[in-house]
């Protein structure tokens, strides 16, 4: 099987394609998988970039979709022709957050779904959406369950909110539409006009342009008559969240997802204070909301947002597409 692997210390051309032995026989409780896709997160970024060191030799990707072809003795919620799609966190099957570190997260403190075939335990995956391509499945693991936790499951999302996104990665595009799937009003950022238009297609009510208003906290604000919005979904950061924090309603709530305007700034605290707002961090979610929202999904028309896919073997040109920026929604592995 086909298989890739980081070499120590990283960077995208350190990313090896291998031929190696198939995967086996499952033993008691666990399943053989063939991967179909994986999708590509800033998270597994970090990893293959050498920013979020790994072991020598890691096969990356946390995001894994495919078959199930062969099931050991004890199997009982997977069948042999299954559609499944793979877990964040595998260990964390329910309940509150139980893990604050990637030492299970696959394609960091484990292998990962860069590869034809694995042999896990079956909790380490759930059943994939009913008719989801093996693609639309793979985006699923890590940017689709950040945005349903965060607004479903933390923020109590619902109909007739006003929620902020920022951006058009994977993450800020399924909060728009879980949100509009849930009847939720939507306003969205991107520097990027054209991107601005394809926000409103898939039901932004409002958009704007951080860098023509670079304000934009003051902006959403006008947009909600002076009130601000219920939900902020932050990926930014400490280079966003004081706009964030002038968006938000007054006792409101800000997901804090992403840094990817750094690990550290000032904040401005008394504002937060004012606002009565919550902050609450969050890394993507548990088992039990996965299944929570492939069962969403299966009573919806929703469909991912997939930007673009490449071969196994392009995967370093995958993250450099990522790396650009010019992508909207989710770029995938497709093998």
């Amino acid at each position: 099987m086909r298989v890739v692997t980081l070499k120590s210390p990283g960077g995208l051309d350190h990313l090896n394609v291998t031929d190696q032995a198939t995967a086996g026989e499952p033993g008691p409780g666990e399943m053989r998988v063939r991967i179909h896709a994986s999708s590509l997160n800033f998270h597994d970024y970090g990893v293959v970039s050498g920013k979020m060191p790994t072991a020598d030799g890691r096969i990356p990707m946390s995001d894994g979709a495919g078959v199930v072809e062969a099931v050991g003795d004890g199997v009982e919620e997977f069948s042999v022709g299954d559609h499944v799609v793979s877990t964040f966190f595998p260990t964390w099957l329910d309940g509150p957050a139980r893990v604050g570190n990637f030492a299970t997260t696959p394609g960091d403190g484990v292998d990962g779904y860069a590869r034809e075939q694995v042999i896990r335990p079956t909790h380490y995956f759930t059943h994939a959406p009913r008719g989801f391509s093996h693609a639309e499945a793979a985006t699923l693991t890590t940017a689709g369950l950040t945005a349903w936790r965060a607004l479903v499951v933390d923020a109590g999302l619902k109909a007739g909110d006003t929620i902020l996104t920022l951006g058009t990665g994977g993450v800020s595009i399924f909060a728009l539409q879980f949100a509009r799937l849930m009847g939720a009003r939507v306003i969205a950022t991107s520097s990027s006009d054209e991107k601005l238009e394809r926000l409103k297609v898939l039901g932004a009510e409002h958009t704007i342009n951080y860098k023509s208003v670079p304000d934009w906290g003051t902006r959403v604000k006008e947009l909600t008559d002076g009130q601000g919005v219920d939900q902020v979904i932050e990926v930014g950061g400490p280079g966003t969240l004081p706009e964030s924090i002038e968006a938000v309603r007054i006792g409101g709530h800000i997901s804090l997802i992403g840094v990817l305007t750094g690990r550290a700034g000032d904040i401005p605290t008394a504002r937060m204070m004012a606002k009565q707002a919550r902050l609450q961090g969050l890394i993507v979610g548990s088992r039990t909301h996965q299944q929570e929202m492939v069962r969403a999904l299966e009573a919806s028309d929703m469909r991912p947002v997939i930007d673009r896919s490449f071969s196994l073997e392009d995967i370093a040109d995958a993250f450099r597409h990522e790396e650009s920026g010019a992508h909207f929604g989710k770029i995938c592995l497709e093998f």
